[in-house]
Order: structure tokens, then sequence, then C-alpha cells
């Protein structure tokens, strides 16, 4: 099948619109977009109708590393990083039946934002993030046995933004500031 291109003409929802307004916010925090022109290409992105709007809102932007992006998945067992690691930028988690572990307290996070996308259906997610990282678990979907979280007392301003986001279908969510060492 040959690739055909997005059609710019084409009607986009605010599912299009609340990614690129991410994608915005993420090069804003990189320092690669002042604040003037954050507010510029959002207010493009939030009044957008069509792809090719949406398009020009973020032409802008440097192109994502490939090194930034990445994805674990397994089908049952368990997932399981700690010690020292780097972390990219955007990092995708699934399985149908594993377990998780993510110890991201001594991993190298080189980004001010760690977009972090949990996907699981049965089995249960334990992460554990550095002291003085600032956690978003805004759009996090929890099912049966739901989240545990309690905002650590270094976690501030100067950490990196930790933003896990997806669903935890029939077991607990649990995340956690390290402890001192």
């Amino acid at each position: 099948m040959a690739f055909q291109p997005k059609d710019p003409h084409a009607l986009i929802g605010d599912a299009d619109r609340e990614r690129a307004a991410q994608l915005l916010k993420d090069a804003y925090a990189k320092g690669q977009l002042t604040h003037q022109q954050l507010d510029q290409c959002l207010e493009q992105v939030l009044s957008a109708r069509t792809r090719g709007q949406i398009d020009v809102a973020v032409a802008g932007l440097p192109a994502q590393n490939p090194g930034d992006r990445s994805t674990i998945t397994t089908v049952s067992g368990l997932i399981l990083r700690r010690g020292r690691w780097r972390v990219p930028a955007d990092l995708t988690v699934a399985s149908a039946l594993a377990s998780v572990y993510l110890d991201l307290s001594r991993a190298v996070i080189e980004h001010p934002v760690v977009d972090l996308e949990v996907l699981i259906g049965v089995g249960r997610v334990r992460i554990i993030v550095p002291r003085e990282a600032v956690v978003d678990l805004q759009d996090m979907e929890t099912g049966l046995k739901g989240l545990s979280y309690k905002p650590g007392r270094s976690s501030g301003a100067q950490g990196p933004r930790i933003r896990i986001h997806g669903t935890v279908g029939m077991r607990k969510l649990t995340v956690r500031h390290a402890l001192l060492r």
C-alpha cells in the first residue's frame, strides 16, 4: 500500500488539538520557544479546525530525535528497569498481562519533561520517581484497584516533570518518590 500524505483539509478534533498543544508546551519547557511564541502558537492550535491549520502552528518546532522515543512491550511476565538507564522524553510501556517496575531514581533523565504512557491490562504497576521530580497524573485512568500516590516533600520546580498517563486495568498503580540514600 502506498503512503498517503495527511489531507490538510481534513477536520480535526479536540484530541488532535491537545496533542499539538502538548508538543508546544514541551518545546517551551525545553527552551525552544519564547513565552510570546508559545502564546501565539497555542492560540492557532486551539482555534484550528483542519489538519493544515495545526501543521502550520507546529511547523517551526524542531524535529523530534527518534532516540527520544521508546516503547517497551511484552505479553506477560515482568517489565523491569532500574539502576542507571537513560529515560527517553517519550516512553510507552504496554502489556496485557505483565507487571511493571520502573525505578527512575538513579536513571539518567536528560529532558525537563518525560512523557510516560502506561498501558497495562492486568498487571501491577510500580513507579519510583526522583525525589525532586514533579509528577503529573492528571490523564491517568485506573480500574479496579486504583492509584496510590503521595507527593514527596522534596518535589519541586528544580526537578524533571514526569507526566504519567494511560490506563491500568485490574491492578493497582503505585507512584512514589525515591527515599534518601
